[in-house]
């Protein structure tokens, strides 16, 4: 293990990176010299990144026991967040444990037990309780979205968790909003900030789109048709809500995404992977998408039904004009409804004029074979090149999981694809190749 580990230089050659940018630096400086750190920076500034490279330096390579623990509000963060870890190469082992999937995945993963590990509160305390690991090791404490994971909900459960942690040394709390009240019981004193959030100059522009009516459906089809083929995600307050509108979407042939707490596991993922290739340039979504997803940069977002705290109207609007993008948030109100008061110089948007919606391009096809398959990348590649008979042009977005990978390609050649490739032979393993 020790002669695996890499330099920070090595990660950043590895991930493509010729410089951290200033908020990382000072979060990578202070961390080191700081045991209690809250960083503050916006949506997409690349604050995982911030506080998993001094994060290494806390670990012992010779200690092949959980000795840091990332404690998220959300399934979709934790695998984020793994995922950035493990790109990283680091040469210490990290694992994400959440709800949502099965009990028994965790266990046979916990079997070797990794340096970094990652999960929602809920799931952490099972595996407290159970004894799955040792936490006496357990030196570093990250809350990520510290004021989503601080909230009441999730209370009870942190509070036992962190009691349980006796041997903390460091503790870094992470958040895009300000003002959150941290408890006693996180034991963070004599803390050091890292504060970004006025250090960064927004490009987001905010309008607002009048409904003639109540129902806003209409006034939804309309803006949607002003805005073309971009992509963004349109937010709503309820999941009946998102059934509404995706269901009036469907009527009108508009491709699109669904994305809610309600939905299981499985199907909140595809329809990230399928809003990330290019197949849906639509994601109709709850709060739940306003933070800790990785989905790429968008054009713009729209607010459906009017957010209810000014915390999930700054993270909904942090899914666009991100870093040195260009964004806008478009309100979508009723004529007779009020704006609440943190919603300010949002003008009128003429949205009259209509651009042509043009057919998506890319579809989204299914192999059942995966990284424990020893299937890589370039031999899902070989296969829809060499027998699929694509060009390298007509290849979409590859992306591989344990079990299974997503592919994207042409939709008009989804069909023949399909029939050239399925039940063919990648490596050893005879794979399904069926659309999603």
């Amino acid at each position: 293990m020790a002669n695996n580990i890499k330099s920070q230089q090595d990660i950043l050659d590895k991930l493509q990176i010729k410089e951290l940018n200033p908020m990382q630096k000072e979060a990578i400086a202070t961390i080191k010299k700081n045991n209690n750190v809250i960083l503050l920076s916006p949506t997409g500034t690349g604050k995982t990144l911030a506080f998993s490279l001094p994060l290494l330096e806390f670990l012992d390579p010779n200690l092949q026991e959980v000795q840091a623990l990332i404690l998220v509000p959300s399934r979709e963060l934790a695998i984020q967040i793994e995922q950035v870890i493990r790109s990283m190469g680091s040469g210490f082992k990290v694992n994400a444990v959440y709800g949502g999937r099965p009990m028994s995945k965790d266990k046979i993963e916990l079997k070797h037990i990794p340096e970094i590990l990652i999960g929602t509160p809920g799931r952490i305390s099972d595996h407290f309780a159970n004894d799955r690991f040792s936490k006496d090791h357990i030196k570093t404490l990250i809350l990520d979205e510290f004021d989503k994971s601080l909230e009441v909900g999730f209370e009870y459960e942190m509070r036992n968790i962190i009691n349980q942690l006796n041997t903390l040394d460091n503790r870094i709390l992470t958040s895009a909003t300000q003002g959150v009240e941290i408890p006693e019981f996180v034991g963070l004193q004599k803390s050091n900030t890292v504060n970004y959030l006025k250090a960064t100059t927004s490009k987001l522009q905010i309008k607002t789109v009048v409904s003639p009516a109540k129902n806003k459906l209409n006034t939804l089809l309309h803006l949607l048709n002003y805005l073309g083929n971009k992509q963004g995600i349109i937010f709503c307050n309820l999941k009946d809500s998102i059934n509404n509108v995706s269901a009036f979407l469907e009527s009108k042939n508009i491709k699109h995404g669904c994305f809610s707490g309600g939905m299981e596991q499985k199907d909140r993922e595809r329809s990230l992977i399928k809003f990330r290739n290019g197949t849906n340039q639509l994601l109709i979504a709850t709060d739940l998408a306003a933070r800790g997803i990785d989905v790429p940069e968008m054009s713009f977002i729209i607010h459906y039904e009017l957010p209810q705290a000014i915390e999930e109207f700054t993270h909904r609007n942090g899914r666009t004009a991100r870093v040195a993008a260009e964004g806008t948030a478009f309100v979508l109100k009723w004529k007779d409804e009020r704006l609440p008061e943190f919603i300010k110089n949002a003008n009128v948007q003429d949205i009259s004029k209509q651009a042509d919606r043009k057919p998506v391009f890319w579809d989204t096809l299914f192999i059942s074979g995966g990284r424990k398959d020893k299937i890589s990348k370039g031999d899902i590649a070989g296969l829809f090149i060499k027998q699929g008979e694509l060009t390298k042009e007509q290849l979409g977005v590859i992306e591989l999981k344990q079990d299974c990978a997503f592919v994207a390609v042409p939709s008009t050649l989804k069909t023949q694809l399909i029939e050239k490739l399925n039940n063919t032979r990648l490596k050893k393993k005879k794979v399904r190749v069926t659309s999603v």
